[in-house]
């Protein structure tokens, strides 16, 4: 092979390794504030009752190639929660229950995320991480699926719908007010439309 060819192939080769190596990185993908929402349902005397906290902060990574290298690290105040009745919204946010006060910050940090047998997070998946609250952190494992919207292209992922289903103890972090009117179990629901960024 003439030497200016084979400066020419290793050139290319070169510039192509780097470009899948950056095509397997991670991408940032940004929360679309209004079209998300994080929900918490709980049990009141036998009715179920639904409240949401909205949220402050959210690092949100997607390997298209590893799916299973993806990562989220998300933060809501805990002061903005609210139910559909302010008395409970108030009991809720009290230091027998949230302590909004003093541990104003909820925070979710995934560790890793486990693949369904498909190996496709848009048929299921679960997310290990972890979740601080009222300065408790413990882990919590999170149903997820990560999907297109309706009617966009196959190739085109530069919008996403990410939906995390799960339930918590809320004893295990301390939140044990009213336990003679509120079950100990909370399930989490929480829709998120994330965009990637440019």
């Amino acid at each position: 092979m003439p030497l200016m060819l084979s400066r020419r192939f290793l050139i290319a080769a070169g510039l192509a390794s780097c470009a899948t190596r950056g095509m397997a990185a991670p991408q940032r993908y940004a929360l679309v504030q209004d079209r998300s929402r994080v929900a918490f349902l709980f049990d009141l005397s036998g009715a179920t009752q639904v409240g949401t906290v909205p949220v402050s902060s959210a690092d949100i990574r997607v390997d298209l190639r590893r799916l299973a290298r993806s990562s989220a690290d998300v933060s809501a105040d805990i002061r903005g929660a609210r139910t559909g009745m302010i008395f409970i919204t108030q009991a809720l946010l009290s230091a027998q229950v949230l302590d909004a006060a003093n541990h104003p910050m909820v925070r979710y940090q995934s560790r890793r995320v486990i693949l369904g047998r498909d190996g496709r997070i848009s048929e299921g998946a679960r997310i290990a991480g972890d979740l601080t609250l009222r300065g408790v952190t413990q882990p919590l494992d999170l149903n997820a699926t990560l999907t297109r919207p309706p009617g966009s292209a196959a190739d085109d992922l530069s919008v996403l719908n990410i939906r995390l289903t799960g339930t918590l103890s809320r004893s295990a972090f301390g939140a044990v007010g009213y336990s003679n009117l509120v079950a100990d179990a909370v399930d989490l629901d929480i829709t998120a439309e994330i965009r990637r960024d440019a």
